[in-house]
């Protein structure tokens, strides 16, 4: 193991003159850290392409998925401000491998739930007694099957307990998700940028986010596949399940991608404990005419904590920012400094302003990642799986597309504040109009007997109509049919007064029959009516992810607007303000808002054991109508913000035109408008 030199001093390349380790090459290191970023980024997207599934397996709201969702921010956040506080104290490969040790684990924690909780029943009787099971959901004479009495047997403390095991334990997994990620991008930004040749590093950065910005797509990925089997496919009964992935009731595999994800993550992590604390500065310049792309890729995905890279660039003018001082304060002296520098970036009314739209937009993206597939299920009666195979093939690349896109229109257009503003009010507003068609595209719930009204013009059976009277319908019984017909569905097939089943072999069907409140008694399909509106769901995400990508447009020029809106002192610091911001006001809260918007749409709410479960039934159009005008509110706000930047840009740019001498003389309008003279620092973030 290599342990590097002393500190500030310089790693010899080899033992006694031999071969240089591998472990000694900051090429090596690029590879390295790409790929535990690549596996940290999948393991922490893949709840998002499971969270629907989550839900049903659970009994969870979307308010509670939706904060589980973002309990990872929680312990990153309390700890990411440190970071410039430990950055230069600490053996940095090595914090980086303990990190991803940490992300590991969570991701095994992630997955505990599963292998403590008892096998998922989907008929609230043992698939074991495959007898009961049919006569589970038939009507049958209430003096002969008192249904309700085994599910309120069943119904222990015991059963409660376990439940809020299973949650306390994914809540905690998440915050050690979180813990973990905090060193793994800063560290490993100005490790690269210490020892990497001055003209490679952003060589270096653009291939690391290049290959970084893949994670989320995989991750969706990964979820499409995982969907596709059964949840308990290592614990499966004798006779098999008589569900397909179609059915309301199946629930995929969505911990076997915690285990796989935690597997990439720790072999990813291995190398960092053989790189030493140090290593020789690289010599020599790539010859490689293609740099500047992949420079632009570094500059356009750049995340918050590239503000250690700005720290520890070794620039003469920087030597009294809060970055470079931060080594000689005490842990309580960096406390009782930083909340001074925090109001003082605060104060520059362009960086608030910027920082205010890219919380709109991330709380977008939060909300979007988050809760797009099970719209997209829900609407237009997709199967999880290939909801997430749609976000991971089409919205997520499109939305990196418009990153790379934004950063060469700045980059080969030399665009000024006043311009890259400019940009940025385009990109949103063509967001905003591609966006209202969403509004359009989907359909009404179908009619459910006793949950939905029925269109006008027919007759509907109460909550409980009379036909179902003499049957023992349990209330938290939840087996859908569909009467093919007249397109009404049923809650059970007991609701529906079925007294027999009949299964077709040949095309895998299950019909029930005999059946009292259908016309003619039947037969009714098992499952869910599929939606009128299916074949709309390719251009609703096409939409969506156009959308997305001008969106994403606007993410390079808004960062340069914040690297040339304060003083250069706290350039830094701003940008690590500016995501820790982003963090707290947009990716902690917005999953949470959207999740309560999406709970307010339900009109049948599942029942387990009593409790309220997972919400089984929603109003489309309300659905869809409240998350795409949640959306709409957060584009809004961002185009006036970035209106108001550009209002102000303007008033200082007549300013400097009436009055020459100030131009010269102010400090920070001089970094405003310099423009591309100034290549190699833009180069540099």
């Amino acid at each position: 193991m290599g342990t590097g030199g002393p500190p500030g001093g310089e790693a010899s390349p080899g033992p006694e003159g031999r071969q240089p380790s591998i472990f000694h090459s900051i090429k090596f290191f690029v590879l390295c850290h790409s790929l535990l970023q690549l596996a940290q980024l999948m393991i922490s997207g893949y709840l998002k392409s499971s969270i629907s599934t989550v839900e049903k397996r659970f009994g969870l709201s979307s308010q509670t998925s939706g904060l589980l969702a973002a309990f990872n921010e929680v312990g990153n956040t309390a700890l990411i401000v440190f970071v410039s506080y430990f950055g230069s104290r600490v053996h940095r490969p090595r914090m980086i491998g303990c990190g991803a040790v940490l992300v590991a684990l969570a991701g095994l924690l992630m997955s505990l739930p599963h292998f403590v909780s008892e096998p998922y029943h989907y008929d609230l009787t043992g698939p074991e007694d495959l007898s009961q099971d049919f006569k589970a959901s038939l009507c049958l004479p209430t003096t002969s099957a008192p249904a309700p009495a085994p599910s309120n047997n069943s119904c222990s403390s015991h059963t409660e307990t376990q439940y809020l095991a299973v949650v306390g334990i994914m809540f905690t997994a998440q915050t050690l998700l979180g813990v973990g990620s905090v060193p793994i991008q800063p560290f490993g930004i100005s490790f690269i940028d210490d020892f990497a040749h001055n003209s490679n590093s952003p060589l270096y950065l653009g291939i690391l986010f290049a290959v970084t910005m893949m994670g989320p797509g995989m991750a969706y990925g990964l979820g499409s596949l995982m969907l596709r089997l059964y949840v308990d496919i290592d614990r499966m009964p004798e006779g098999g399940i008589s569900l397909t992935s179609k059915d309301p009731r199946w629930v995929g595999a969505w911990w076997l991608g915690f285990l796989i994800s935690a597997g990439v993550v720790a072999l990813a992590a291995t190398p960092y404990f053989f790189f030493p604390r140090e290593m020789p500065k690289e010599k020599y310049e790539l010859c490689f005419q293609r740099r500047k792309v992949l420079t632009v890729a570094a500059s356009s995905v750049g995340k918050g904590e590239d503000s250690l890279k700005q720290g520890s660039g070794g620039s003469p003018e920087k030597q009294d920012g809060l970055a470079q001082i931060a080594p000689d304060l005490s842990v309580i002296q960096f406390i009782k400094v930083f909340p001074r520098v925090l109001l003082r970036t605060l104060r520059h009314p362009i960086f608030l302003l910027v920082v205010l739209s890219q919380v709109c937009l991330s709380s977008i993206a939060a909300g979007t990642a988050t809760f797009l597939p099970k719209l997209l299920e829900r609407q237009f009666s997709v199967t999880a799986s290939f909801a997430n195979l749609l976000i991971g093939c089409v919205t997520i690349p499109l939305a990196i597309a418009g990153i790379v896109a934004g950063g060469v229109l700045v980059k080969h257009l030399h665009l000024g504040p006043l311009r890259c503003s400019a940009l940025c009010l385009l990109g949103l507003l063509a967001c905003l109009l591609l966006s209202l068609p969403l509004f359009f595209i989907g359909c009404s719930t179908h009619h459910i007997a006793g949950i939905t009204p029925p269109p006008s013009g027919q007759p509907g059976p109460g909550l409980f109509p009379g036909c179902a009277e003499p049957c023992s319908c349990s209330l938290d019984d939840f087996n859908p049919v569909c009467d093919l017909s007249t397109r009404v569905e049923y809650i059970t097939p007991c609701h529906a007064g079925c007294t027999s089943r009949v299964v077709e072999e040949a095309p895998d069907k299950v019909f029930y029959t005999n059946c009292s409140c259908v016309e003619g008694g039947g037969p009714v399909l098992a499952g869910s009516c599929d939606s009128a509106c299916s074949h709309l769901v390719l251009p609703f995400v096409l939409l969506v992810s156009l959308a997305a990508a001008l969106a994403s447009v606007t993410h390079t020029p808004s960062f340069m607007l914040i690297l040339r809106g304060v003083k250069k002192e706290d350039k830094a610091l701003a940008v690590g303000i500016q995501f820790m911001l982003l963090r707290v006001l947009a990716w902690m809260p917005s999953p949470v808002v959207h999740g309560s918007a999406i709970d307010t749409t339900c009109v049948h709410w599942a029942r387990s054991c009593g409790r309220r479960a997972a919400c089984s039934y929603y109003d489309h159009d309300l659905l869809r109508n409240r998350f795409l005008s949640l959306q709409l509110f957060f584009k809004t706000g961002s185009l006036a913000c970035f209106i108001l930047v550009l209002a102000i840009l303007r008033q200082q740019d007549k300013e400097a035109g009436t009055k020459p001498t100030l131009r010269s003389s102010g400090q920070e309008q001089q970094q405003l408008m310099s423009g591309p003279e100034k290549k190699p620092e833009e180069s540099k973030v």
